[in-house]
């Protein structure tokens, strides 16, 4: 045997038509080899060299397909798919109030958590989802769901004042979480972080506590921040602090923190987050339609903010898919830049990869395809003729594409969509248990 027929083993092949690494950015590579060996990414080389230099257990063949990393949905609260258009065309606070508050307390349980969840999770895995973040309630249930399904998630433990269906408040929640954390700190697929549910909920004390333990044991903090004008608007009336100059002061504001929303802001917000190296998470559907208003998003890029995305749940979006809330992302930032070039496909493409990776603290393995990355990744079928003709694939995926347009998906090399089909979630049990939930909810509502 020469030397130039020496091949290198792994485990799976996959040959696709178009690779969007995001690293380096602006990069679409053409007829492309991904080779991954046990759960990490070999080598991204074109197809060509691939047949000299590797023999794969397994080759999978996509002659239409993007492959790109795996969608990393930073924000949301997973269970609340189960309340998924139970109260529409409602002001926020009358949303929360009147409807979703009071039906948390009749139905929040374990296993309203983990139907829920579960519900959630295909839907992101469905449409190209691989890693998401939540914030609700009986956070452990999240955490043993998302690693049964083999997602990887940031389960962040609620923190309110008050009491809810999972605490009696702040001690409780603090105990609790520093189980959670204590549990899930050393594992590859959940993240524990600290959820301060906002800062018209959470007062100082808790805050500095939460502080606290995240420097103690490098978990996370995210937090609904800026969501509203009547938010800010309270906040300088009671304390004469906007929100964010607040929780600066109490050292919260770093690089550990990812700031939800964050719709009102103005210079002063802007530079204190640039300063601090915070984390914004955008979620443009989310605050359109409960019209909360926009995030400035090119302004924070050019302040070098790092910017992530999500969805927010289900119940205020009123779906998961990572892919349609690029589309609103990009158009809503060109509309309050008034720049046709602000936020650029592969910006926003971006923004649901390595920005996401980076809030998460995981740039070094997740949210591109390089080699040595983690093998979490997905394929998205350009192939239907509504697609047609593909020119610039990255603005396809941005200004085209639908999320079931998804057709793999890999979790640490793990196939988790095969041709459109879940490989871990039974959809028709899963079916059952949702529309068991649907007729107890809408029964509670009429009466």
């Amino acid at each position: 045997m020469t030397a130039d027929t020496i091949t290198t083993a792994a485990d799976i092949r996959i040959n696709a038509r178009w690779v969007i690494p995001i690293e380096p950015a602006d990069t679409v590579l053409e007829n492309h080899a991904i080779i991954i060996r046990g759960s990490r990414i070999l080598a991204v080389i074109p197809q060509d060299q691939a047949n000299h230099e590797f023999h794969a257990r397994e080759a999978v063949d996509l002659p239409d397909h993007v492959v790109m990393p795996g969608l990393i949905n930073m924000h949301g609260h997973a269970a609340m798919s189960l309340f998924r258009g139970l109260a529409d065309d409602l002001p926020l606070m009358t949303w929360l109030n009147d409807h979703i508050w009071p039906a948390e307390q009749k139905f929040i349980s374990e296993q309203f958590i983990a139907d829920g969840t579960q519900l959630a999770m295909a839907e992101m895995l469905r449409t190209g989802t691989t890693t998401f973040s939540d914030m609700y309630f009986f956070p452990e249930i999240v955490a043993q769901a998302a690693h049964d399904a083999g997602m990887r998630a940031q389960v962040c433990f609620p923190l309110l004042d008050f009491p809810t269906a999972w605490g009696s408040g702040p001690e409780e929640y603090f105990r609790k979480g520093a189980d959670l954390i204590e549990t899930w700190e050393t594992d590859e697929f959940i993240m524990p972080a600290i959820g301060p549910h906002a800062p018209y909920t959470v007062s100082d004390g808790p805050l500095a506590t939460a502080l606290a333990l995240s420097r103690e044991t490098g978990a996370r903090i995210q937090m609904h921040l800026h969501e509203t004008a009547f938010e800010v608007d309270e906040a300088v009336k009671t304390s004469e602090k906007r929100p964010t100059q607040r929780i600066d002061e109490i050292g919260l504001l770093g690089p550990d923190t990812q700031c939800v929303h964050m719709t009102q802001l103005d210079d002063t917000d802007i530079d204190r987050v640039a300063t601090s190296g915070a984390h914004v998470v955008h979620c443009p559907e989310s605050n359109l339609k409960l019209a909360s208003g926009l995030c400035p998003v090119q302004r924070l890029i050019d302040r070098g903010i790092n910017v992530a995305i999500g969805t927010d749940g289900a119940a205020s979006n009123n779906d998961l898919d990572l892919f349609g809330e690029l589309r609103s992302a990009a158009m809503i930032a060109k509309v309050t830049a008034q720049d046709a070039a602000a936020l650029s496909a592969h910006q926003a493409l971006a923004m649901a990869t390595i920005n996401g990776a980076r809030a998460l603290g995981r740039e070094h393995d997740l949210g591109s395809l390089v080699p040595g990355k983690l093998a979490d990744l997905i394929a998205i079928d350009l192939s239907d003729p509504f697609l047609q003709p593909v020119y610039d694939p990255a603005s396809h995926l941005v200004y085209s594409n639908h999320g079931r347009a998804v057709s793999h998906s890999w979790i640490h090399g793990v196939p988790q969509l095969q041709d459109g089909k879940l490989t871990r979630i039974d959809v028709a049990d899963l079916t059952l248990r949702v529309n068991a939930w649907r007729e107890r909810i809408r029964q509670s509502e009429t009466r």
